[in-house]
C-alpha cells in the first residue's frame, strides 16, 4: 500500500470514528427524567355526596351506574335546545376561546422554533465592494498604495451546533409541554365560558318567571283592590282597607318592574359571551319550567383525568422538568462547527472560475470557566419552581375534588328544600284563601289579608330562587366534573410538533 493511499485510509478512519463519536454523544440527555406525579389516592368507591351516602334525600338524583360520564356536548344534557343553539353559537364566536385559541398557535410556533436548532445554519452573502487605498502610508509594505481595486464576493457560510448534551432535545420538549398547557387551558377557557352561558341562561328563565310571579301578583292585588274600594263605596268597608290595599298594589308593582334590570344585564352577558353587540340581540321570554336532570358523575378515580386545568398544571410540571435539562446542559461546553466557501474575484466576469474559490472549516469550542455561580443558581431556581408546580398539581386536584362536592350538596340540599319551599307556597296560598274568606266575613282586618298576601309572595320568590340555584348548580357540578372532556382529547407532543398550515397564521380581519 502507498503512502497516499494509506494516508487517504487514515483519514476514512478518523473521518468515521468521528462520526460515531458524534453519534454518541448526540444521544447523551443530561437532566433528570421525567415521571409523572401520582395524584392523592382516592379510596372512596364513590363522591361522598352521593345517594350512597344519602339514600333518604328525596328530589336528590344522580345517574346510574355511577361510573358513566358525560361525553362531549354537556350542555344537552338539560334538552334545551334554545340553549344549545347558543352554546353552538358560543364556540364559534366567543372572543376570550379565540384569545385562547391563538395562543395555542402561538406554543406551536414555539415549538418549530425550537426544533429549528437541530439544523445548521446557512447563510449567503454576496457583496461588490471598491475601495482605494491611501497613498500617503510611510513604511508601508504594500505594493499597491494609492490604488482603486474591486472585490466581487459570492461566499456561503454553514454553523451548526450539535445538541451533544440534549440542550435543544429539552428546549424542544419544554416547547411540546408548554403547547399543551396551552392547549388544556383553551379547555378550561371553553368549559368556563360554556358554563357561564348556561347559568346566565337559567338566570334569565328564573327571572320570566319571577316577572310572572310577579304580575300575577299585581293581578290579583289589582282585583283586591278594587273589592276593598267597592266595599268602601257601598259603605261595607273601611278606607284604611282601601289604603292598605292600595299599598299592597303598588308594592308589587314597583317589584315587577324591578325584574327588567337582572334580566337586561344578564342579556348583555350573553350577547357578550357571543361575541355579539348587545343592541342587537335578545333572548325570548320564557319562564322556567325545568327540572334537574340526573348529571352522570362517574367515580371519583375518574376526575383527575377529566379536568383540563389538572392536565395543564401537570403538563407544567413536565416543562419544569425539561427546563431543569436545560439548566444541566449549561454546565457542559458547545462545540459549533463552521464551513465557509464561496468565491472572490476583481472581475465580475471571472467571480465563479475556478481558480476563484476559497473556503475555510473547523469547529470551534466554548465553556465558561467562572461565571460566579451564575449557572448552579439557575438550577437551583429550576428546581425550585419545578417544586412549587409540583405544590401547584397537587392542589388543583384537591380543589377538583372540593368543587365537586360543593356542587353535587349544594344540588342535594337544593332538591329537598325545594320540595319543603313547594310545600310552604301551598299553605301561603291556603293562609290567603282562609284570611280573604276571614276578612269579606267581618271577623279579621284588611291588614291580616296584607299579610297573608305578603307571606305568599315570599315563599314564591323564594321558591323560583331555589329552582334557579337549584339549575346554577348542576351546571357548576358539570363544570367541576370537567364538562364532556377527557384527557384523551389532549393532543400529544408529536401531535403538537405537526406541522401547522401557514394558512392558519394568516392575519384576521
Amino acid at each position: 500500500m502507498t503512502m497516499l493511499e494509506r494516508k487517504k485510509w487514515a483519514s476514512i478512519a478518523v473521518s468515521t470514528g468521528a462520526i460515531a463519536l458524534l453519534a454518541v454523544l448526540a444521544g447523551c440527555r443530561v437532566g433528570p427524567r421525567y415521571h409523572a406525579p401520582a395524584p392523592p389516592a382516592v379510596t372512596a368507591p364513590n363522591y361522598k355526596e352521593s345517594t350512597v351516602n344519602f339514600k333518604d334525600a328525596d328530589g336528590w338524583k344522580v345517574a346510574s351506574p355511577q361510573d358513566a360520564m358525560i361525553r362531549g356536548n354537556w350542555w344537552e344534557v338539560f334538552h334545551e335546545p334554545e340553549l344549545n343553539a347558543l352554546e353552538e353559537q358560543l364556540n364559534i364566536n366567543n372572543q376570550n376561546i379565540k384569545i385562547s385559541f391563538q395562543n395555542l398557535m402561538e406554543a406551536r410556533a414555539l415549538v418549530a422554533e425550537a426544533r429549528a436548532q437541530y439544523w445548521p445554519t446557512i447563510t449567503a452573502a454576496p457583496g461588490w465592494n471598491r475601495q482605494r487605498s491611501s497613498s500617503n502610508l510611510r513604511n508601508s509594505t504594500q505594493a499597491n498604495t494609492g490604488q482603486t481595486s474591486t472585490l466581487w464576493s459570492a461566499p456561503l457560510d454553514v454553523s451548526w451546533t450539535p445538541d451533544f448534551w440534549g440542550r435543544i432535545r429539552n428546549q424542544v420538549h419544554a416547547a411540546q409541554y408548554a403547547a399543551q398547557v396551552s392547549a388544556a387551558d383553551l379547555e378550561v377557557e371553553k368549559l368556563t365560558e360554556q358554563s357561564s352561558l348556561a347559568q346566565f341562561f337559567f338566570e334569565i328563565r328564573g327571572q320570566d318567571m319571577l316577572q310572572q310571579i310577579l304580575n300575577q301578583t299585581v293581578d290579583a292585588d289589582q282585583k283586591a283592590l278594587d273589592a276593598a274600594q267597592g266595599a268602601y263605596d257601598s259603605g261595607t268597608g273601611d278606607y284604611i282597607s282601601v289604603v292598605e290595599a292600595k299599598a299592597t298594589l303598588q308594592s308589587a308593582q314597583s317589584s315587577a318592574i324591578n325584574v327588567g334590570l337582572s334580566r337586561a344585564q344578564y342579556e348583555h352577558a350573553i350577547a357578550m359571551l357571543l361575541g355579539k353587540i348587545a343592541t342587537d340581540f335578545s333572548v325570548p321570554v320564557k319562564p322556567l319550567t325545568y327540572t334537574v336532570p340526573a348529571i352522570p358523575t362517574g367515580v371519583p378515580s375518574q376526575l383527575v383525568e377529566r379536568r383540563p386545568d389538572i392536565a395543564a398544571a401537570e403538563r407544567t410540571l413536565a416543562e419544569a422538568n425539561a427546563t431543569i435539562g436545560i439548566g444541566y446542559g449549561a454546565f457542559f461546553p458547545q462545540v459549533t462547527i463552521s464551513a465557509e466557501g464561496g468565491f472572490e474575484s476583481s472581475l465580475f466576469k471571472h467571480l465563479f472560475d475556478w481558480p476563484s474559490r476559497i473556503w475555510s472549516v473547523g469547529p470551534s469550542t466554548s465553556q465558561i470557566i467562572f461565571d460566579g455561580g451564575l449557572y448552579r443558581a439557575e438550577l437551583h431556581q429550576y428546581e425550585a419552581t419545578y417544586n412549587a408546580d409540583l405544590a401547584t398539581y397537587r392542589q388543583s386536584v384537591l380543589t377538583a375534588f372540593q368543587q365537586v362536592e360543593d356542587a353535587m350538596s349544594s344540588t342535594r340540599i337544593y332538591s329537598q328544600q325545594i320540595l319543603r319551599q313547594q310545600d310552604a307556597v301551598k299553605s301561603a296560598q291556603q293562609f290567603l284563601d282562609l284570611e280573604m274568606e276571614r276578612y269579606q266575613s267581618g271577623v279579621d282586618p284588611y291588614v291580616d289579608v296584607v299579610t297573608a298576601q305578603t307571606t305568599l309572595l315570599g315563599n314564591q320568590e323564594t321558591l323560583n330562587s331555589l329552582q334557579v340555584q337549584e339549575m346554577i348548580s348542576s351546571v357548576q357540578l358539570v363544570q367541576a366534573l370537567g364538562g364532556g372532556w377527557d384527557r384523551s382529547q389532549l393532543p400529544t407532543p408529536a401531535q403538537i410538533g405537526a406541522k401547522v398550515p401557514n394558512g392558519d397564521y394568516k392575519l384576521q380581519q
